[in-house]
């Protein structure tokens, strides 16, 4: 295996890069904004952990990185400290971030002038995903560097493939985004609608789970819906509601209508107003049992 960096140990870098180290890369460093967390991280697995993305990412084949946001992805990447002061030429830099296309289009085109590659690839599949090495990558670039970042990609990867051009993986996170709020919200209104109704909702589940209105998100959160408790696990709202806001801004630019996004946002906005910051994205059930 290449020498391979991870840049942000947050609830999915942790277990992405512990794959990482576990199923072949022999050298990997870590970087993470608090220290501890990696110094905590190469206590558990193994590895070394550095003080800035810079000398992280110094000589690295790979360069794997997900954080928070634009502004975040750009504080990592950029400056004397970033990730590209410390890269060689011919490596590549992989973005797990869920962030705009236009930051990945950026950083694209920053990364060439410097004989760098860079694949924008979020992934689906939430904290489980990662840690079970399952997750859904939705890849942009260019083919060429695809090609040789896939077989380490393929180490916590269930499903990865290169969409299109730089932004493309970004544009898919967003309709993957956009599918999720529909859906949560519709299983929401089912599960409440069946309690009022006095029906049994696991005897509901197990026969409409195995027809036409099967999906992940029933499968896995209709108990916590059913229980009305949505604290300590699962996708935040907080999380969501960015992830949302770049689905609408970039709507906004190629003239796509999302009613249902839109308003499933303002439900969001509303469990947000209700202390539910942190709460699992099935919190939309609180909004139609709790008053």
């Amino acid at each position: 295996m290449a020498k391979v960096s991870f840049l942000g140990l947050g609830i999915m870098g942790y277990p992405m890069a512990g794959h990482l180290l576990k199923k072949g890369a022999h050298d990997l460093t870590v970087y993470n904004r608090t220290a501890a967390k990696a110094q905590q991280w190469v206590k558990e697995y193994g590895g070394k952990h550095a003080a800035s993305p810079r000398e992280a990412a110094k000589d690295c084949d790979f360069v794997m990185m997900c954080v928070g946001n634009d502004d975040d992805v750009r504080s990592v990447v950029y400056g004397d400290n970033g990730a590209l002061a410390g890269m060689k030429r011919g490596a590549i830099l992989v973005d797990h971030t869920t962030a705009s296309a236009i930051v990945a289009r950026e950083i694209f085109q920053k990364a060439k002038e410097r004989g760098i590659g860079f694949i924008d690839a979020p992934v689906s599949g939430g904290q489980t995903g990662a840690q079970n090495g399952q997750l859904g990558i939705m890849c942009g670039g260019e083919a060429a560097d695809f090609a040789r970042a896939k077989p380490v990609l393929d180490l916590y990867a269930k499903m990865c493939d290169l969409i299109g051009g730089p932004g493309a993986g970004q544009l898919t996170k967003m309709v993957n985004q956009i599918c999720i709020a529909g859906l949560v919200q519709g299983l929401a209104e089912g599960i409440a609608f069946a309690k009022r109704a006095g029906l049994d909702i696991e005897k509901v589940i197990g026969v409409i789970s195995k027809g036409a209105a099967q999906s992940w998100q029933m499968e896995n959160r209709w108990k916590q819906m059913n229980e009305v408790k949505f604290d300590g696990f699962g996708f935040a709202v907080d999380w969501m509601r960015k992830d949302l806001g770049i689905c609408l801004e970039e709507a906004k630019k190629n003239g796509a209508r999302l009613p249902v996004a839109a308003l499933v946002d303002q439900f969001y906005a509303h469990i947000q107003a209700r202390g539910g910051r942190r709460w699992d994205t099935s919190s939309l059930m609180n909004l139609l049992m709790k008053d």
